[in-house]
């Protein structure tokens, strides 16, 4: 296994590193923020897409977010995908517009908006984990068809091992920073 291929590796788990940061972006705790409904999937066509892909994302009110539909026959997907969202918000038709009041934090809302960036940085963790698997599995093979020797193996393990805790922990440093920032009244 070359130095490109752990590169490579390290390439992939910071795109899951880069997903966590896109995630968490969508978590505000103060204004609302276009970038909340970001992560927001919305069933349309048969298919699941970004919110953006299906309307445009307004912020015309510190704690209102505007969601202008483009397609009249995607408003209830729309609607029902924020709903479905698990940020907790509850969206309101008005023809082509669906309307979402971000409700004020109250205590069990930080909570439950420290669980779901939990929720996050555990798909991301898993995320990571993934590729350090597919790493090590295709060291077992390339040892296994002779390309590396086992001291060659067991330096490469090693130093994909110490990209995954590195990894580990600074998504676990990101998830302790969001949870400070949601808890801070």
């Amino acid at each position: 296994m070359s130095e490109f291929k752990i590169d490579e590796l390290r390439r992939r788990m910071d795109k899951g590193l880069q997903v966590l940061k896109d995630e968490f972006s969508g978590l505000r705790t103060g204004r609302a923020a276009i970038s909340m409904l970001e992560p927001v999937q919305v069933e349309v066509y048969g298919t699941r897409m970004p919110i953006n892909q299906v309307g445009t994302i307004n912020a015309p009110e510190p704690r209102l977010l505007t969601v202008q539909v483009w397609d009249a026959a995607a408003v209830k997907s729309v609607e029902k995908g924020i709903r479905d969202s698990g940020l907790g918000l509850n969206p309101q038709t008005e023809g082509n517009t669906v309307r979402v009041p971000v409700p004020q934090l109250t205590q069990e809302r930080r909570t439950e908006l420290s669980k779901v960036a939990g929720k996050y940085a555990e798909q991301a963790r898993v995320s990571v984990r993934n590729v350090r698997r597919d790493g090590m599995d295709l060291l077992k093979k390339l040892e296994k068809e002779k390309q590396v020797s086992e001291d060659e193996h067991k330096r490469h393990a090693d130093s994909v091992q110490k990209l995954t805790d590195e990894l580990i922990k600074k998504i676990d440093e990101m998830l302790a920073d969001k949870e400070k920032d949601i808890m801070t009244v």
